[in-house]
């Protein structure tokens, strides 16, 4: 029986893990990022991949850093057949690319050779694409650079944001490391070299892309709102308060005020200028020091001070 290593970290991750055990699948162990403190109270939380194997039952390991650490050495010990990984968060190093005899795949969530790197699925909405999907590829030392052995596409909808585009995608590719499994371990699977003149890349999302610049296109501005929830969520300020925007929309307003004023209030939304004679209408945020509201709490609470030429920073 092919003996695997499964090696993930966030949400996504878990399924995977999953349908690995559920195919029946010898998994020798589960390797995952450390416990971290979560929330304002920093309570340590292992990660989700890790809840998952110690519900099936299987051997965790956590290193802080693979490199040269004795994890490192404790997985190379376990000689496994294949190492599975999925949004790892942490760089192989050679001496363990070369261990297993049918090589190391990642389960990467865009259609390489686009979006190499740890955001492919915030990165796609925010730039405003309409499809995205998985690529099962062998790894190598070059980040997301190996060779594609199977690849599924997915429509982003209007609707989706990151956390939801998380979960389909997930489903995705397990779906796809199912199908194309019995092929890698029997040898008879694609290699398909990506084109490099085709690559573009996600790196893990900065503190400076959070920060909305109303100056940008309404549709722009609603593609970050939504690339960046349910984390990290982007945000504004107003009075030099942060201000973090988890929902709005694009609505037909246009008061020709400055970007960033708000030109309307109701009852259960108010609206923002954003550039090119655009606006955002606002349904749910979250004041600094406050718990995320709908727009129609805030107005009747915090923000009901709120006026119409107030400007948002």
């Amino acid at each position: 029986m092919t003996s695997i290593i499964f090696m993930g970290t966030p949400a996504f991750s878990a399924p995977i893990l999953g349908m690995l055990v559920e195919e029946g699948y010898n998994v020798l162990a589960v390797v995952t990022q450390p416990d971290r403190p979560v929330g304002r109270k920093k309570v340590l939380t292992p990660p989700p991949v890790k809840e998952e194997a110690l519900t099936l039952n299987l051997p965790v390991i956590q290193p802080t850093k693979l490199k040269g650490s004795e994890e490192l050495q404790q997985i190379i010990d376990l000689q496994p057949d294949l190492i599975v990984t999925a949004a790892f968060g942490q760089i192989l190093p050679k001496e363990l690319l070369e261990v297993p005899e049918l090589g190391c795949i990642n389960v990467h969530a865009s259609l390489l050779p686009a979006y190499r790197g740890g955001a492919p699925i915030h990165q796609s909405i925010i730039d405003g694409q309409d499809k995205t999907g998985v690529s099962i590829m062998y790894m190598e030392e070059k980040l997301d650079a190996g060779d594609i052995i199977s690849q599924s596409e997915i429509s982003i909808e209007h609707t989706d944001d990151t956390g939801l585009l998380f979960d389909k995608l997930s489903k995705v590719g397990s779906d796809l490391l199912k199908a194309t499994l019995p092929s890698i371990i029997s040898k008879t699977n694609n290699r398909i070299v990506q084109d490099e003149s085709l690559v573009t890349y996600a790196k893990n999302i900065s503190r400076e892309q959070e920060r909305i610049d109303w100056n940008k296109t309404a549709f722009q501005i609603h593609n970050q709102i939504r690339g960046l929830h349910p984390w990290p969520v982007a945000y504004t300020s107003l009075e030099e308060q942060a201000v973090k925007i988890w929902k709005a929309d694009t609505i037909q307003e246009n008061a020709k005020e400055l970007p960033g004023t708000v030109i309307k209030i109701s009852s259960d939304y108010f609206v923002i200028q954003t550039g090119f004679e655009e606006a955002i209408r606002v349904n749910e945020l979250q004041p600094a020091g406050k718990k995320k509201m709908s727009a129609e709490d805030y107005l009747r609470g915090v923000g009901s001070k709120l006026r119409i030429g107030d400007k948002f920073e």
